[in-house]
């Protein structure tokens, strides 16, 4: 198998996202609730995982793909019920991992397990990477007036 490379962003906003990605990571206290999330290759599948504690997966987690974005949005709430010291955070947590060009995005499982998100994508073959596909011409037949 060929080595992965990084899909051709679609558009301007996925690349400035992950171009501007590590030099955000000093404001992300004070704009947006950070995610880490770690990407290897295993069993031919691209797994990302995501560490996300304390969320029901059901119903506070969403996984999406799109054009070769992989987007994953999580919600914790606070129970305020009383008042107490604490240093979790809650609110959204979002993150976008832009995917290698031959990922199947149509070959998607996602699994939660131990506060870790866990998704995994099937790879194409080189073959089906590079696949030419064969277009049928279709011939219209006009009918001439009489």
């Amino acid at each position: 198998m060929s080595a992965l490379t990084r899909r051709d962003s679609h558009g301007l906003f996925p690349a400035v996202l992950e171009w501007l990605e590590p030099s955000l990571a000093v404001l992300r206290p004070f704009t947006a609730q950070m995610m880490p999330v770690e990407e290897y290759v295993e069993n031919g599948r691209y797994v990302v995982r995501a560490e996300l504690p304390g969320i029901d997966p059901e119903t506070q987690a969403d996984v999406t793909v799109s054009r070769g974005i992989l987007t994953i949005h999580a919600e914790r709430h606070e129970d305020t019920g009383s008042k107490h010291h604490s240093e979790f955070r809650y609110g959204s947590f979002t993150r976008h991992v832009v995917l290698p060009a031959s990922v199947d995005e149509s070959d998607i499982r996602a699994s939660y397990d131990s506060g870790i998100l866990e998704v995994s994508l099937g790879l194409m073959s080189s073959d089906q990477e590079h696949a030419a596909w064969h277009v049928p011409i279709r011939v219209l037949q006009h009918i001439k007036p009489t």
